[in-house]
């Protein structure tokens, strides 16, 4: 048996994979990593099209972020929580200097789930109310909260859940559940959510929560104005809003997160994964003066035992000096338009392709059976595309449920030109997989 076949084993027979049946996951052992790039056991190179899960967006091994890490350990690992430390401080001031309009105060977590479920009880103590709305093509989390948050199949399995949750209808412009063309459209998805909020009780409702950009469920862009309208129905109804910003946060967009690209200040940031770009959990929840003050003299009834861990608050710190100094959120912007056109371009010469959407460096690839209908592509030939996609030497997220058949493109914010030419030569002659599936079909 080879190292590979030796690892793979090994995790197989005693590790748990997420979201998977056992029996049926085939990972890749991966040995070293640089830039954009990882290598299996065996010396092959992937290129990195999904920056793993959403969140090494400074790429693999940046040495300044290793050497902070480092440094860290050399002097203090881990303090109580109730302790103080220069880096988590420093950290703390440095996130309210990015975050939009007055954002402050940070809650510190190891994830975004944990950070997720912190704002809820954030909002709650603050307003005095407990409904919170999200949407059904969501997703928050795999905890007992951040789960009823969530909207999609992932929730079902494990219902019930964190009872207060109720769900609202996504602005997905390409499937839209209120049979609009975009061209045309009159935000019914903002009056539906109106129409909600009045059903449910406005003073029953503590916040709102959405993701800057919805991620695992299909990269929905929101039109330009819905944020806004969210915005306006929040302090309409003294409702609270949330951005969760876990995925779509940390320049991914093409700014540092995915509601500055529409001028829109939330109450409350939830954020993980680029916050560190996954060299170390870290996960924070960043409020507003407001919110701040008011637990100045209120208990705040939330804790964690790594709550402010010294070495995730370094590679924290260090990984938001590699954004600026790298200039990865500009590269995010520039190579982001690149990407959108080369999409474009796909999406004229595959009939397979439904739709591409993209904003920076966040871009999917939705593919479909037929133009009218929307259905997807099989679960079986996604398959055969992911198989084609390693085969390459390209690991990406691909999607393949009742939510549609997609193919992420989130790689990351280093990347040149060149290396994305690469891995959408690889993406273009996979589709022709499910092209091929359509007139056999």
């Amino acid at each position: 048996m080879s190292k590979s076949d030796e690892i793979v084993a090994l995790n197989k027979e005693f590790t748990f994979f997420s979201w998977s049946v056992q029996n049926q996951v085939n990972p890749i052992p991966v040995a070293r990593a640089e830039g954009i790039y990882f290598y299996d056991e065996d010396g092959k190179r992937y290129i990195d099209f999904s920056s793993q899960l959403m969140n090494t967006n400074i790429g693999h091994q940046h040495p300044h972020v290793i050497e902070a890490i480092k440094k860290q350990a050399d002097t203090l690992c881990f303090v109580h929580p109730g302790n103080a430390t220069e880096v988590r401080g420093l950290l703390g001031k440095k996130l309210a200097e990015v975050t939009p309009g007055n954002l402050k105060k940070t809650f510190y977590t190891l994830g975004g789930a944990e950070a997720n479920e912190n704002a809820i009880k954030i909002a709650r103590y603050f307003t005095g109310r407990n409904k919170i709305l999200a949407r059904y093509r969501s997703y928050h989390g795999a905890t007992h909260g951040a789960i009823a948050l969530t909207g999609d199949y992932r929730r079902l399995a494990v219902e019930p859940a964190m009872p207060g949750v109720v769900h609202f209808l996504d602005p997905f412009c390409y499937r839209c559940p209120f049979g609009q063309k975009q061209e045309s459209c009159a935000m019914e998805c903002l009056k539906h959510l109106e129409e909600i909020i009045k059903y449910e009780g406005p003073d029953k409702i503590a916040a709102i929560i959405m993701e800057g950009v919805v991620g695992s469920n299909g990269l929905i862009v929101p039109p330009d104005g819905y944020w806004a309208g969210v915005r306006a129905l929040c302090d309409k109804y003294g409702i609270l809003l949330i951005s969760d910003e876990v995925m779509s946060g940390w320049g991914r967009t093409g700014e540092w997160f995915a509601v500055d690209n529409w001028q829109v200040v939330p109450d409350i940031i939830t954020t993980a994964k680029g916050i560190t770009s996954g060299y170390l959990p870290l996960g924070a929840v960043i409020v507003s003066d407001t919110i701040a003050t008011y637990f100045d003299d209120k208990m705040l009834s939330a804790g964690l035992t790594y709550n402010g861990h010294a070495l995730s608050c370094a590679a924290g710190l260090a990984t938001i000096e590699v954004y600026e100094q790298d200039g990865l959120i500009e590269n995010a912007r520039v190579i982001g338009a690149y990407l959108g056109e080369q999409l474009e371009k796909i999406k004229k010469s595959h009939s397979s392709v439904g739709d591409v959407r993209y904003i920076g460096l966040f871009t999917a690839i939705e593919l479909v059976q037929d133009h009218t209908s929307k259905e997807p592509i099989s679960a079986k030939v996604m398959g055969e595309i992911n198989a084609n996609l390693r085969k390459n030497g390209l690991f990406t997220f691909l999607m393949a449920n009742q939510m549609g058949s997609i193919i992420f493109i989130v790689p990351p914010l280093c990347i040149t030109k060149e290396q994305l030419d690469e891995g959408l030569q690889i993406v273009d002659r996979s589709i022709d997989i499910a092209d091929r599936s359509l007139n056999v079909n």
